[in-house]
């Protein structure tokens, strides 16, 4: 029977309830993860600390990873999946949730269709309470849309992902890529013939806020675009002029009014 495990980071900044209301939706699984991989990203302070040991404790397909100093996404992914055995893991963030039968259906894609090698769903974002859906993110289904979508944007919602093991392995797992870790992964599987999907329905409920979408226009982004579009340029997906294209567009995008980014945002990715 094929084995998944949940890979989770976390860092000092997670707000404790979020984390275990994370977590709960995993037990919550119709088919539960055979592992759960929690990665500390440095020291995570007394509540963060009682909540994962409180898990761990009773979980005993729980463990944890920790990192003495925290690296952010990139390197505390990695040295989660320097850990796993299983042939899929799925991907979590520490305050988002899954819906009870995310797992489940994932990996009846999977087995239906052994030629996946990634596979994401849309999300339903939410401020407070996952129940009240504020609009849903999705994006290209087939694997020829998110092929070409990629040339200008990360084509999964990361939360929302499963993949194989050994073909995220194959194309060098993930790298310290600041903000980028997860569209450089999905760029090199791609440029290695690995084969994609996108499910329609949201199976994961993403937390969001404001102050997340302003996040990700503040400092170092400039310089993380710059490098992430060197990148695709290296694994050949792009030429070097559609790479200076896209880091005027995506940095122009940034730049925009948070009011007006908050609109632009809803209509590149809401349904």
């Amino acid at each position: 029977m094929t084995r998944l495990a949940v890979l989770m980071t976390v860092y000092h900044r997670i707000v404790p309830a979020e984390l275990a209301a994370a977590l709960d939706s995993l037990v919550a699984q119709t088919r539960p993860a055979d592992e759960i991989v929690i990665v500390e990203d440095g020291p995570v302070g007394a509540e963060l600390r009682a909540v994962i040991d409180g898990f761990v404790d009773k979980r005993s397909e729980a463990r944890t990873v920790t990192l003495a100093r925290n690296q952010g996404s990139g390197p505390a992914s990695a040295a989660g999946m320097a850990t796993i055995t299983t042939d899929l893991v799925a991907r979590l963030d520490a305050d988002d949730l899954a819906a009870p039968d995310r797992l489940e259906r994932q990996l009846a894609w999977f087995a239906d269709h052994p030629e996946t090698d990634v596979l994401g769903t849309a999300v339903a974002e939410f401020r407070d309470d996952p129940a009240e859906t504020i609009a849903v993110r999705a994006l290209p289904e087939t694997h020829e849309e998110i092929a070409r979508y990629a040339l200008i944007n990360s084509p999964l919602n990361h939360p929302s992902v499963m993949f194989r093991v050994a073909a995220a392995e194959k194309a060098g797992g993930y790298r310290d890529v600041h903000f980028m870790e997860d569209y450089d992964l999905w760029a090199r599987m791609l440029a290695g013939g690995a084969r994609f999907h996108n499910l329609p329905e949201p199976l994961t409920h993403f937390r969001t806020s404001e102050q997340q979408l302003q996040r990700r226009t503040g400092k170092g982004m400039f310089a993380a675009e710059r490098q992430m579009q060197a990148n695709l340029v290296r694994y050949g997906l792009i030429s070097r002029p559609r790479s200076w294209f896209n880091l005027a567009a995506r940095t122009a995008y940034r730049l925009l009014p948070t009011a007006l980014l908050t609109r632009v945002y809803g209509r590149l990715f809401h349904r």
